[in-house]
């Protein structure tokens, strides 16, 4: 293989070697990323919006800089896109969706100000759900992305142009956000690494908000270092975010390449596998793992947890009050310009009494002491589902009522802890399996050191997606 045919297979760290030593350039780089978003992204329906020449020119500056001898840290000259509900000043940002169509922010949102500041390139803007919540629908502007793995099938939503293009190698890390695992279901669902940091951990604000109190911003990645390398770019304090923690940002890569010794993990093996619509594989596929963590030196332990549907109850309740109160004056009077999935899931919220909202904030308060309390307390992480059945196809979606998902994602949302989805192996229909892992709030480092621990010996993230290019890139 020659070097720009291996060249979407760099690293982060192992392109910030490159380019710091002049044996690459990030103008070279990027050409080479938009190539391969020229070549697949037709089939992908990833990008909603191509920065071609914004991305040339941050390069450009980045080859100046970095040969001036000014580093600006880990993301300097390395690609990256975002999710189309981040505010990009002057670029368009349409959240997927009909409303926002024209919309073209005078202010960056704070992530993509921090990566600005770090020298990174943007290559563009990438396909959601509508509001980050619809889909995936077929009536929006733009059509809803397809899996590398097997195109018929689903990404994963809301962050679905993040974990295709992550997954196929257009670009190393792309920003998601997830509010009841919109950042860990994509990441399933395509066979990525996806991190939900704790909440208030990343800035929300210029980021189009869901629900005010659940939503958290974080990366799709394809291995846990380049997870823990954007992060050390994107967190931070935001004193006009208010939900943003004021703790010092943690060194996220300071775990990478530790064994397991020592760590003594939680395994709810019962919160899944007593599910209805688990699959034998994923159970397999989840009892293998965490016997490779054990093998790798962590005590694992199997524990009962709170039932399932109680934080996913918990989490609806909030998540869909929050969003209706966000869009109640459009749903009344632009009810047509929303998708029919985003219009039905929202119109829920204005039947949420005062009680109803009270008693799930209530119940919240009770769930995450269960997890901090009586689990956390005494354990490092816990390792557990995070989807119960491989990506569906799209086919398989009701026309006229909006798609259950078989996630396992909302109970950290309503919690607030770090979750990291990792993939774990494959279902026999060659569509990826993974697991999470949660921490404590604000311990990303140790979720990171076990997730890439697992990584290293899995082998987890060494087969890619065979898609059929037009031309060589």
């Amino acid at each position: 293989m020659s070097a720009s045919q291996a060249l979407h297979e760099l690293s982060i760290a192992e392109a910030g070697r490159r380019l710091r030593a002049g044996t690459l350039s990030s103008v070279t780089l990027t050409q080479h990323c938009l190539s391969r978003i020229a070549a697949l992204d037709p089939l992908l329906h990833a990008f909603v919006l191509v920065t071609r020449e914004r991305a040339l020119a941050d390069a450009d500056r980045a080859d100046r800089e970095l040969k001036a001898g000014v580093d600006k840290g880990a993301m300097h000259g390395v690609p990256y896109a975002l999710k189309d509900i981040y505010a990009t000043a002057g670029i368009r940002t349409t959240c997927h969706s009909k409303l926002l169509i024209d919309n073209v922010p005078a202010e960056d949102a704070v992530v993509e100000a921090k990566f600005k500041a770090g020298g990174a390139v943007l290559l563009g803007k990438l396909a959601t759900h509508e509001f980050a919540l619809g889909g995936p629908s077929f009536d929006l502007p733009f059509p809803p992305a397809r899996n590398p793995w097997n195109l018929e099938h689903f990404t994963g939503g809301s962050s679905s142009g993040s974990g295709a293009v992550v997954a196929a190698g257009l670009v190393r890390t792309a920003m998601g956000s997830d509010t009841g695992g919109s950042i860990r279901g994509p990441a399933f669902y395509c066979g990525t690494v996806g991190l939900k940091p704790t909440y208030g951990l990343v800035s929300r604000r210029g980021v189009f908000p869901l629900s005010y109190t659940l939503d958290h911003c974080g990366p799709l990645t394809w291995t846990v270092e380049d997870a823990a390398l954007t992060m050390q770019v994107i967190a931070g304090y935001d004193a006009l975010d208010p939900a943003s923690a004021d703790i010092p940002v943690p060194q996220f890569a300071s775990g990478l390449g530790q064994d397991l010794a020592g760590l003594k993990l939680a395994y709810p093996r019962s919160f899944f596998a007593r599910q209805e619509d688990v699959t034998a594989e994923v159970v397999a596929s989840l009892d293998a793992a965490a016997q490779q963590i054990a093998n790798l030196g962590a005590k694992v332990e199997e524990v009962e947890l709170a039932d399932f549907e109680l934080f996913n109850a918990c989490g609806r309740v909030i998540l869909i009050a929050e969003a209706y109160a966000i869009h109640e004056k459009n749903l009344l009077t632009r009810p047509l310009d929303y998708a029919r999935y985003t219009y039905q899931r929202m119109m829920v919220g204005a039947t949420i009494s005062a009680a109803d909202l009270t008693q799930a904030f209530r119940l919240r308060r009770e769930l995450a002491a269960i997890i901090n309390t009586h689990i956390l307390a005494t354990y490092d992480a816990i390792i557990t589902a995070n989807g119960l059945t491989p990506a569906p196809r799209f086919d398989e979606f009701p026309a006229d009522v909006p798609p259950k998902m078989t996630l396992q994602t909302m109970p950290f949302n309503v919690t607030g802890n770090p979750a990291l989805a990792i993939p774990t192996g494959f279902a026999k229909n060659g569509l990826p399996l993974g697991m999470q892992i949660v921490g404590r709030a604000f311990d990303e480092p140790t979720v990171l050191r076990i997730g890439a621990a697992y990584e290293a010996a899995s082998g987890s993230i060494k087969k890619r997606p065979a898609l059929e290019l037009p031309i060589a890139v």
